[in-house]
C-alpha cells in the first residue's frame, strides 16, 4: 500500500501558478515592459524584480497527501501559532479544538481541504486588515469560513483570514459540494492566516512554532 497519494491529477508543469495570480503577473509584466519602452531602465529593472516575486508568490505546486485513517491535512503552508481548546466560536456549536496557521508572503498561499466531507455552509465576513499573526485577526479581519460535515457526521470549519497586506480572499467551492482532503479550494492574496475549528476529541500532532505544508503535513486525527 502506498504511503502517499495524489488528491488531484498532477499537472507535471515545471512551474505552475495559481489562476488568481495571472492578473497580477500580467500587470507586473506590462509595467516592466512599459517602463523599459520609455527608457526608465532602472525602474524597469526594479519592476522586473517585483514581477519575479509576484510569480514566486503565486506558485501552486502539486502536493501529495499521506494516507491514514482519520488523518487531517494542513489546509495551508505556514507556521502554527495556536493549538488549543476554545470555549466558543462563530462556526460550530460548543467547545472545539482550534489551530491557527500564519502565512507570510514567502509561503505558498493556495489553500487545500483538510478533511473530506460535504460543505454545509460558507460564511463570509468583510472586515479590517490587522496583522494576521494577532489573535484579534480571527474576529475582526476579513474572513471566509467553510463549514464541512464528514461522512460520520462530525462538523469542523476552516477559515481563510486576510492579513495586513491581503485584500482578496478566493474561494472556489459552493455549499453542497463534496470535497476531498488535499484538494485545492482557494487562496488568500499576499500574507494571511488560516484557522481550523475541530471536534474536541481531535488528536493534535503539531506544536506551536512548527512549520506545516498544505495537503502534505498531517495535523492530527479526527
Amino acid at each position: 500500500m502506498n504511503r502517499f497519494t495524489w488528491p488531484e491529477k498532477p499537472s507535471l508543469k515545471a512551474f505552475q501558478v495559481a489562476k488568481p495570480g495571472l492578473y497580477f503577473i500580467g500587470a507586473a509584466i506590462f509595467s516592466t515592459l512599459f517602463l523599459a519602452w520609455i527608457h526608465f531602465y532602472t525602474i524597469a529593472f526594479l519592476s522586473f524584480l517585483v514581477t519575479l516575486f509576484v510569480c514566486y508568490f503565486f506558485r501552486d505546486p502539486d502536493r501529495v497527501v499521506e494516507t491514514g485513517e482519520g488523518y487531517l491535512s494542513s489546509p495551508a503552508d505556514g507556521k502554527v501559532i495556536f493549538a488549543d481548546v476554545v470555549d466558543e466560536n462563530p462556526y460550530v456549536d460548543g467547545k472545539c479544538f482550534k489551530i491557527s496557521i500564519f502565512m507570510n508572503v514567502f509561503n505558498v498561499h493556495v489553500n487545500r481541504i483538510p478533511f473530506s466531507g460535504t460543505i454545509r455552509n460558507i460564511d463570509y465576513h468583510p472586515g479590517k486588515f490587522f496583522n494576521a499573526s494577532l489573535d484579534k485577526a480571527s474576529e475582526h479581519n476579513e474572513r471566509n469560513a467553510l463549514v464541512i460535515e464528514t461522512e460520520d457526521g462530525k462538523t469542523f470549519a476552516t477559515v481563510q483570514i486576510a492579513g495586513l497586506v491581503a485584500r482578496r480572499i478566493v474561494c472556489g467551492v459552493e455549499v453542497g459540494d463534496q470535497v476531498t482532503r488535499g484538494c485545492r479550494y482557494g487562496m488568500i492574496c499576499f500574507g494571511s492566516r488560516l484557522d481550523l475549528y475541530l471536534p474536541t476529541d481531535f488528536e493534535c500532532r503539531v506544536a506551536i512554532g512548527q512549520k506545516v505544508q498544505a495537503g502534505t503535513t498531517v495535523m492530527g486525527v479526527i
